[in-house]
């Protein structure tokens, strides 16, 4: 596991905490922030895992 894939997890999981409370809390700015969070972490955790999948190819020649 590599630092992005280790990131956007946190990413991830930070945006759907932030989208939770924007809607408990009703307001639609803190709740489209935290999709936005989710949206990039998840796109640096795929990043992270092309990494991963890359290395692990070139090790194996």
């Amino acid at each position: 596991m590599n630092k992005d894939q280790v990131k956007g997890t946190a990413k991830d999981v930070a945006g759907k905490v932030q989208e939770e409370a924007g809607r408990a809390a009703g307001s639609k700015e803190h709740e489209a922030k935290g999709v936005g969070k989710q949206v990039s972490g998840k796109a640096q955790k795929k990043y992270g895992d092309a990494k991963d999948a890359a290395k692990d190819a070139a090790d194996e020649l």
